[in-house]
């Protein structure tokens, strides 16, 4: 691979699986129908939580905004993607890089803040019932709201501005989109330093949020073993366990990928590991989160125009 200073007028060649040429066609319908499927279930829940309003809700309001978020999120490499893996022109141009790298770092950062915030609305509804709705006030939910998207995006400008500060040597990217630690090791001198600082940004949006998460379902679960009724214990381990799971996926994907040093970091590894979270974890938070839940489902019934408010 050649090595020069990659300038604005130069671009990258993203290598994506050309590693593993006969999975690129498996690779193409598996992550089209995916993509399919995770537009669809997102636009539902937003639709329905502004339509019906039962859902009227600080917990749909907060499903909505983490909808909107997957259907940005996934947006953002997805299309790329597929053209790449049925086309042969792969390459993408330094602004659209940047570009690319700003915005998915905006918005993974954003859902980390909002998974926090709507583990501590799940708190709330658990363990403070009585006081719940002068807790989690309308103009408390649009505060957190706005935090969680300017804090998002004001965490990617600090990364993203670090690693462009960078001289960068090559055009190869071994990622399929421009992803931050693909990025670091096109870096012509010692990254130590930049990333030292953007361990900063990124412990701060990752391992805060994530400290208010386990410690809300802590005291989530201790609210729930007080609950006589085992139905009652069974409805709320259940409902909180899915999304610890969806979550614990999210975030152990996001901490392998950008809490170890580059000179750890696998290509292989990492290309796979994004995978899941681009396009697995966009379609599991609707199916965890909503489309399981009665209230959605009376409501995409009344939308279709067969109510069943006695399911």
């Amino acid at each position: 691979m050649g090595s020069f200073n990659t300038s604005f007028a130069d671009g990258f060649i993203l290598v994506g699986f050309l590693d593993w040429p006969q999975l690129e066609l498996f690779l193409f319908v598996f992550i089209s129908i995916f993509y399919s499927l995770t537009l669809l279930g997102n636009t539902v829940i937003i639709i329905l939580s502004r339509l019906d309003p039962r859902l009227h809700t600080p917990m749909y309001f907060f499903l909505s905004h983490l909808s909107f978020l997957d259907l940005c999120f996934t947006t953002s490499t997805v299309p790329q993607l597929l053209i790449n893996l049925r086309g042969r022109d792969r390459t993408i141009s330094y602004g659209g890089c940047a570009a690319q790298l700003y915005i998915f770092l905006a918005l993974v950062s954003t859902e980390c803040v909002l998974l926090g915030v709507m583990a501590f609305d799940r708190y709330a509804a658990v363990c403070r019932p009585l006081h719940y709705t002068t807790i989690v006030h309308p103009q408390l939910c649009h505060a957190l709201a706005i935090s969680s998207w300017v804090g998002g995006f004001i965490n990617s400008l600090i990364q993203t501005g670090l690693m462009m500060a960078m001289p960068l040597c090559g055009h190869l990217l071994n990622h399929f989109f421009c992803e931050m630690p693909a990025f670091l090791k096109l870096a012509c001198e010692d990254t130590g330093a930049t990333e030292a600082k953007m361990f900063v940004a990124r412990a701060i949006i990752l391992v805060f949020p994530a400290a208010l998460i386990l410690g809300s379902y802590a005291r989530i679960a201790q609210a729930v073993l007080k609950v006589k009724s085992m139905a009652g214990r069974r409805k709320a381990f259940g409902t909180c366990g899915s999304h610890l799971v969806v979550v614990s996926l999210f975030y152990g994907s996001g901490i392998y990928t950008y809490l170890q040093p580059t000179s750890s970091y696998s290509d292989s590894g990492g290309k796979f590991v994004a995978l899941f979270y681009t396009i697995l974890s966009p379609i599991l938070n609707p199916l965890i989160y909503s489309l399981r839940n009665k209230d959605v489902k009376r409501a995409l019934w009344k939308v279709l125009g067969r109510d069943r408010d006695s399911e």
